[in-house]
């Protein structure tokens, strides 16, 4: 059955049996109880939940604002588990609905089988995750796969039809954070023509290195990248430096997006606490966009090795545990010395030695290039090998 027609039928069902146990139980302030409401049904019990951490595990960075969790960053989203016959997701859009190749990307997995795989293009949408005739338990994960850049999305209501609540599922041992651009955001991995250009329709997180690296550690994990970003420059063709795109200035606050919520909801008026994700490691990988605007020049080589130190120092200030490691490579290795200098300044300067680098390989065309030169899924699965072998080797 088609699953808006199953939805609907769903709803009309509620309607008809009269017999809600709890309704809506939101304040008026916007804050909100853990569950909505419950419903029995034909006789079975229909429950719907705001993505609350009683009840889902976050995963990435994400932030609740009147009833809404409002997820920006690549594979930023949540994961519970659940014994029952039905679920779905209620998804808000943002102002880039109608913005095409900029639209938020979302996708549910079950299992870890993907079972939708969408652009949100509506201010309200629901999707249906799973629907049996009998009850089995499984674990869901929500998730956003393009960027921050672009576009949010929100999670509304998580309706589950069960007899027990939905369940976070445990923490990991391991998170690592990973600080990163287009490379860590999957920039065009869904697009294996190096002619073709940026679309949050052909980018897709779960294909590049960083969510690769964590599924091979089994690791919580959470990203921070932009696409086009850098240390002191974003991209330019000009030789001409773009501050605009510095992504240290953009660290310390949830997300900074062209999209805003239909409410008004804007990422970049959130500072984010750091409390919330502790990580053990964090990987940087920075670089690639300054070295358009460094060229071989000395001078501003030094300017993009002393703007590393500067970042070195923010992201310690506010992660005081986390080993560090500086990875660079992918998509050309020329600033690597000027990385490696920038390390070794810090831990002059500072003391600080919890912090390595790592050269990874460059693509050589063997695995192919995605839209504007970008890495294919098979070179993040050689940068996913490299970067976890290189941790359970040095680190852990």
């Amino acid at each position: 059955m088609d699953r808006k027609i199953m939805a609907a039928a769903l709803a009309v069902s509620m309607l008809l049996t009269g017999c809600a146990k709890k309704d809506d139980t939101r304040s008026s302030t916007g804050e909100s109880s853990e569950i909505i409401r419950t419903e029995e049904t034909a006789g079975e019990m229909v429950r719907t939940y705001e993505a609350e951490e009683q009840y889902v595990k976050m995963l990435g960075r994400t932030h609740n604002e009147n009833g809404i969790l409002w997820l920006a960053h690549s594979a930023s989203g949540v994961e519970f588990t659940v014994k029952g016959t039905q679920c779905s997701v209620k998804i808000v859009g943002d102002s880039m609905i109608s913005a095409e190749d900029n639209q938020a990307r979302f996708a549910a997995y079950v299992d870890g089988e993907r079972v939708v795989d969408e652009m949100i293009t509506q201010s309200e949408v629901t999707y249906d995750v799973f629907s049996y005739e009998e009850e089995k338990e499984v674990t869901v994960r929500l998730m956003k796969i393009s960027e921050a850049a672009n576009s949010i999305l929100g999670i509304d209501e998580i309706t589950v039809t069960s007899e027990e609540d939905i369940a976070p599922t445990a923490e990991k041992e391991l998170k690592i954070e990973f600080i990163g651009d287009s490379i860590t955001c999957g920039y065009g991995v869904d697009d294996e023509n190096r002619n073709h250009h940026f679309s949050t329709k052909t980018e897709d997180a779960t294909k590049a290195y960083a969510y690769k690296t964590a599924e091979l550690l089994d690791a919580d994990y959470s990203l921070v990248s932009y696409s086009g970003h850098g240390i002191v420059s974003g991209y330019t063709t000009q030789g001409k430096k773009v501050a605009a795109q510095q992504l240290p200035n953009k660290y310390e606050c949830l997300a900074i997006s062209s999209g805003t919520g239909t409410d008004g909801f804007n990422a970049a008026g959130v500072d984010w606490d750091f409390s919330r994700f502790v990580p053990d490691i964090i990987v940087i990988n920075l670089g690639t966009n300054d070295n358009s605007y460094t060229g071989k020049d000395e001078e501003l080589i030094k300017e993009y090795s002393d703007g590393y130190v500067k970042f070195l120092e923010k992201v310690r200030k506010n992660n005081a545990d986390a080993h560090i490691i500086c990875a660079f490579g992918v998509m050309g290795a020329d600033l690597y010395d000027a990385i490696c200098a920038a390390a070794e300044n810090y831990t002059a300067e500072t003391g600080d030695t919890n912090i390595s680098t790592l050269r990874l390989s460059t693509q050589d065309g063997s695995t192919g290039y995605a839209a504007d030169w970008h890495p294919t899924a098979a070179t993040h699965d050689i940068a996913a090998s490299e970067l976890a072998d290189y941790i359970n080797a040095s680190v852990l």
